[in-house]
This record gives C-alpha cells, sequence and structure tokens, in this order.
C-alpha cells in the first residue's frame, strides 16, 4: 500500500540527512525506499522551479563502493515513478556527469560517499543550472512524497530494475581539457596516477595522455579506499614518496572517490595541500576575484595577485554563492575552490584565443592540469613554484567517531560571553601552544588567530561524527605539531 513521508522524517528517522555536499549517511540506513524518497522529493523541487516535467531526463552516475549500485538502481526507479527518463551516465567523475546536465538543462545525481568509508554513502544533487544550494536543501526537507508499494519490509525493492543504457560523458569530459590546454601542454613530463578506487582513475590517465604526458599507473585497487584530499592518510605519504624515487616522476595526480577533489605532490613526492593549490590554479588562469572558504590559507591575501578576495563558510555550495555575488558585482574573472582543492569556475575562462566553459561544481582536473601545465610552461618544478608564494602552510586532520553534539558542545562552551570572554578563553585554552589570542571568527565553526600569526581552527564536520582541526603556521612542520597538539588536549 503506498504511503506519504516527509523528507524531514526521514532525516530524523534515519539519520541521512544534508551535509556540506548533498545527503549522506550509513549505508544501512539508505534503503532502497529512503534513496527513492530523496529523489522523488529532489524531483518534486525541480518541478515547483520548473527544470522538471514529466518525459524530461535526469542524468545519474556513480562511484566506485559497494553500495552505489544498490543505490544507483533505486535512484532510476525514482526518477521512472517520477515520469522522467533515466540517462544513465555510469561510474564517472561527479563533475563529468554534473557538466554534462549542466549542457543538456537538465537535473542530474551522484551517487557517492566522496572520501568517506564505504560503510557510508550518499547522493549529490545537481539542479539543470548548478548544484542544489542551502536555499534548494531546505525546499527539498520540506517536501512530502507519497511511495508506492514497491518495497519489503527492510526497504529494499521487490522487484530492482537497471539504469538502463549508458550514455559517453567521458568523452566530452576529456575534450574539456586537451581542447583548451592543447596536445603538447604536459609533453616531456613523467607523471604517475595514483588510481586506488577512485571513479575517475581511467579518465584521468586518458587526459594526461592526450596532453602528452607519460603515464605511469599505481596502486590501482578493487577494494574501496577512502581517501581523503584534506588528511591524506600516512601510508599515501610514504607511498608517494617512494613512487617519486622509484620511477622519477616529475609529479603525481590522483583524485578522492567521486573525482572531484584533486590530489596532487610534486617531484619529491610530497602532497601539495589543496589551498595552495587552489591559489596556483587560479594564478595559472589569470583569474582576478576569488572565493575560499575561511580554512584556506591565508597566503591566499599575503601573495597580492587578486582584486577581491570573498572568504565563505566550508562547502561548494557556499562557495558557489560567493563566486554568483562576485559575478552579479562585475568581475569579469571569477573562481571558488575549497580546502580539499576542488576548484569551480563561475565564468568561461579564456587563454590564447581558447576558452573553457565554466563548471560551477567541485572539480579535480582542471587544478592539477592547469599547474603543471603552467610549471612546465615556466621551466619551474612545482616545489620551486609552491615555494614562490608567501610561507604560509596548513595542516587539517580529524578525530573520528567524535560524536556532533559533543563538537558543537565544545565550541558553544568556547564562544560564550562577549568577544573579550571569548578571546580570554582562547587565551587560556591554547596560549601555552600559540600565545595570547588576537581575533576569531565564526562563520564555519571556531577560527582563532593569535598574536604570533598561527591559526587553529576548529569545526564539525557536515559529512560524519568528526571533528575537524585546522592548522596554519609559518613552517610546514610547526602547523603539523601545533594540529596534533590541540587535537591530543580535545
Amino acid at each position: 500500500m503506498a504511503r506519504t513521508v516527509s523528507i524531514a522524517a526521514i532525516m530524523a528517522d534515519t539519520g541521512v540527512a544534508f551535509g556540506t555536499s548533498g545527503a549522506r549517511g550509513l549505508v544501512v540506513a539508505m534503503t532502497d525506499e529512503v534513496c527513492f524518497a530523496y529523489v522523488c522529493g529532489f524531483l518534486q523541487h525541480m518541478a515547483d522551479i520548473g527544470q522538471f516535467t514529466p518525459g524530461r531526463a535526469v542524468a545519474i552516475a556513480g562511484d566506485l563502493r559497494p553500495s552505489t549500485p544498490r543505490i544507483l538502481a533505486a535512484c532510476a526507479a525514482a526518477i521512472r515513478h517520477m515520469g522522467g527518463n533515466v540517462a544513465n551516465c555510469g561510474f564517472v567523475p561527479s563533475p563529468a556527469v554534473a557538466a554534462y546536465g549542466f549542457a543538456q538543462e537538465i537535473p542530474s545525481l551522484m551517487v557517492t560517499g566522496s572520501h568517506i568509508p564505504d560503510d557510508r554513502n550518499g547522493i549529490k544533487f545537481n539542479r539543470a543550472d548548478g548544484e542544489v544550494l542551502k536555499p534548494d536543501e531546505l525546499a527539498m526537507r520540506a517536501q512530502t512524497v507519497t511511495l508506492p508499494d514497491l518495497f519489503d519490509a527492510d526497504g529494499m525493492l521487490i522487484h530492482p530494475d537497471d539504469c538502463g543504457p549508458l550514455i559517453d560523458v567521458a568523452t566530452p569530459y576529456v575534450a574539456r581539457y586537451v581542447d583548451f590546454f592543447g596536445p603538447d601542454a604536459l609533453r616531456g613530463l613523467r607523471l604517475g596516477i595514483y588510481e586506488h578506487s577512485a571513479v575517475g582513475r581511467d579518465v584521468l590517465a586518458q587526459i594526461v595522455e592526450k596532453l602528452g604526458g607519460d603515464v605511469v599507473r599505481l596502486g590501482r585497487s578493487e577494494t574501496f579506499i577512502p581517501v581523503d584530499t584534506e588528511a591524506v592518510r600516512r601510508e599515501d605519504q610514504e607511498l608517494a614518496c617512494k613512487w617519486s624515487k622509484e620511477f622519477g616522476l616529475d609529479a603525481i595526480l590522483s583524485t578522492d572517490g567521486d573525482s572531484d577533489r584533486p590530489l596532487l605532490a610534486d617531484e619529491t613526492g610530497t602532497w601539495m595541500r589543496g589551498d595552495v593549490l587552489g591559489i596556483l590554479c587560479a594564478r595559472a588562469l589569470g583569474i582576478t576575484a576569488v572565493a575560499a572558504p575561511v580554512s584556506c590559507n591565508t597566503a591566499l591575501e599575503l601573495c597580492g595577485t587578486f582584486e577581491e578576495i570573498r572568504r565563505t563558510r566550508i562547502g561548494s555550495p557556499f562557495v558557489i554563492e560567493a563566486m554568483n555575488s562576485l559575478i552579479t558585482d562585475g568581475r569579469t574573472t571569477v573562481c571558488g575552490y575549497e580546502a580539499n582543492g576542488g576548484f569551480l569556475t563561475g565564468l568561461p575562462v579564456e587563454r590564447e584565443g581558447r576558452v573553457l566553459d565554466a563548471l560551477p561544481t567541485r572539480d579535480a582536473v582542471l587544478p592539477m592540469i592547469a599547474v603543471l601545465a603552467n610549471s612546465h610552461r615556466l621551466g619551474v618544478r612545482l616545489s620551486a613554484l609552491q615555494g614562490q608564494l608567501p610561507a604560509r602552510y596548513t595542516f587539517s586532520e580529524r578525530l573520528k567517531d567524535f560524536p556532533t553534539h559533543e563538537s558543537q558542545a565544545l565550541l558553544t562552551g568556547l564562544q560564550e560571553g562577549e568577544a573579550a570572554d571569548v578571546l580570554n578563553r582562547l587565551t587560556r585554552m591554547f596560549g601555552h601552544l600559540s600565545g595570547a589570542a588576537a581575533a576569531f571568527d565564526t562563520t564555519d565553526g571556531l577560527r582563532a588567530t593569535f598574536e604570533n600569526g598561527e591559526v587553529i581552527h576548529l569545526r564539525p564536520s557536515g559529512n560524519a561524527p568528526e571533528l575537524r582541526c585546522y592548522t596554519e603556521g609559518v613552517a610546514m612542520e610547526r602547523a603539523i605539531t601545533l594540529n596534533a597538539q590541540v587535537l591530543a588536549m580535545i
């Protein structure tokens, strides 16, 4: 028998909720019925704003974690139930399916948990004209959907169907970069591709080869590996150094699970921070106006390259809102990036008569290729290119299995009272590490700047029960040590 349920009630009952990148939760909670309901709510909202009608296509794709095929099938069933046609893009990078949806002016979705372990998964939704933003999430949360009698007692489809014939979205995604950078952009470079379980591993290798690079494939895994570009695992740090020496590599390229966040190592095998990569990419592309979260390296301001900078909360929806605001204010070259390295373009980028269309969603390929191509053109190693920036270094790590309510209680306690009270409290807590607190920012979590210039930033994760800690100092070793000291205290 059909039943009616609200998305808000599903969120409360299952814990599958919106974070910084779509709806995410434990796989055991993401039953077919729950995923079906979310997609119905999404399409009802798209219908409300005139972006979906029966007979219209909806693009879908997924990453390589074990639960993704089942969830994709449930999403496809929901699209058909709502009268839509399934445009099955298969297992491709999140920006590839998003770019296809934007080009076709149709809604799209990506089944992915990004970098988090495979006991969790998620669904990232895109409008026909851009990512789903926070007002869209609120509208989806308010939807009430009617679920048909298609599920068993465990919430699984009784007769699951496939997702239909595949559409090739990888080829135009590859051509996007080859056409813009040209076939000789990476000519003569020996480049490792750390494949692990990234959905875009083959696409990335194809792009590098078509740009003239000599590809060495590394570390392919058929078991899902949760690679977090903001908190690189020690084993991945050691592997990169080993591979760099063993194969004589100029750089190593990789991504997270759904290939929208980059991971680039220099010629020594040292992984570059995503916020540094963002600065270097924006400079390489000649962009003058930048939106970036408060967690990103302050070398963005200190380098003196950019005419306007807007700091945001963490998450691509907030970066996109700031990019849109910059465009509205008349800026002609606009980008955004995140600490995880994901790079977004708000307007087309022009260079030597070639045009790269805007892609206002996180992309892993553009920042890696743009910086590598610029380094190659200048005849400068990646490490030296990074050394041209002001000496500011960031590091991030997290406490796993740290309940969100405990993170929130910690920050609430630190932020109570007047500004002077907060500064005094921060000094009492962290003064033995960094001296007196000079300023603080509550844009997203609690970000404290100390008189010696060091930064300690605490924030509950939007994707998992984790407390993230971001630190910044004048040396990488200091940023790492400070981070460890803060987390040990907590």
